[in-house]
């Protein structure tokens, strides 16, 4: 694929991440992942020119993977160490519950193609990062992965109106809403935004809690690929055993945590992270067809908001077992 054809593509997508940006910065409450989201599920209601789809598709793959990569790079294990055994075990058994059931249901209302396993990583793990990271490892189409994205965002800012009105009633001081917000909310932004609203003892807390979920990406996306793998038929190209971008997102996270890495270098990969992951989700925007998933997607939708609240509910027991 020759420059000139994907940089039609990639030029918008840059457009759309600084207008998710300014609309970030205007409105704090709306993280920019989630604003180049729903930029790119409006663009995609429009006929959009046929050059400029090589671009958007390079940066829904590519710039996805190399935006995961430099995701690992925000986990220290230290960091995480800190938290306990207890709590470290109950993120990573919040994970794998809600990434089962979720993929059970998923299969038991007979989503298509790769779709029951985009929105258990999605919805377990990180969000839209974690369904760029697998749809990457199982190559799926873009199609495949708006939906979870669709559905992973309308959960997430879901999450930001009603978690925060629930911590009193809860009887939840600020440490646990921030540990309930970090194991139950799915991307980062979103658990930004949510556990804010308790203050910045709840806001560290979940964050810390998020990227001890994070971490799980690596793991779950190479079982997801080597399985993939063993079920591959004929010829056809067959996901590596362990992708390459997933190697490099481990590799991140050891040299965050073993090496001193200077804060100028940590400030400037996150900004890029950020601008990598924006132009991305905005590309698997514009793959949405809301009208098909009005009338064709309710089963995704059945999907999507009983694993939002399996998450919820486990991550709520967690909080009460640590």
């Amino acid at each position: 694929m020759t420059a000139t054809r994907v940089l039609p593509g990639i030029v918008v997508c840059a457009a759309a991440a600084l207008a998710a940006w300014a609309l970030a910065t205007a409105v704090p409450a709306v993280p920019l992942l989630t604003a180049a989201v729903a930029l790119g599920i409006l663009v995609g209601q429009l006929p959009l020119p046929a050059a400029l789809r090589p671009g958007l598709g390079f940066s829904s793959r590519r710039l996805m993977r190399i935006g995961v990569v430099l995701l690992g790079l925000k986990l220290s294990l230290g960091d995480i160490a800190e938290l306990g055994w207890a709590a470290i075990l109950g993120a990573v058994a919040v994970v794998v519950l809600t990434f089962v059931i979720t993929w059970a249901l998923g299969r038991l209302l007979r989503l298509p193609g790769d779709q029951p396993l985009l929105i258990a990583a999605g919805f377990s793990i990180c969000g839209a990062s974690a369904i760029g990271a697998m749809s990457g490892a199982l190559r799926a189409n873009d199609r495949d992965a708006a939906t979870p994205v669709a559905l992973v965002t309308l959960c997430g800012t879901l999450a930001i109106a009603v978690l925060p009105p629930l911590q009193h009633p809860l009887g939840l001081d600020a440490e646990q809403f921030g540990h309930w917000v970090g194991a139950g909310v799915h991307d980062v932004g979103q658990v930004v935004a949510t556990a804010q609203i308790a203050g910045p003892a709840a806001l560290a807390i979940a964050l810390v809690i998020k990227l001890t979920r994070v971490i799980m990406l690596a793991p779950m996306v190479a079982v997801a690929a080597a399985v993939e793998r063993r079920r591959g038929e004929g010829d056809g190209p067959r996901p590596p055993i362990v992708p390459l971008f997933v190697v490099g997102f481990v590799a991140a996270v050891l040299i965050r945590s073993f090496l001193p890495v200077p804060d100028e270098v940590l400030h400037g990969a996150d900004l890029l992270q950020t601008a990598l992951l924006a132009m991305a989700l905005f590309a698997l925007g514009t793959a949405v067809r809301v009208r098909e998933l009005v009338t064709t997607g309710w089963r995704a939708l059945v999907v999507g908001l009983g694993s939002w609240i399996v998450v919820a509910l486990l991550a709520l027991a967690a909080v009460r077992l640590s």
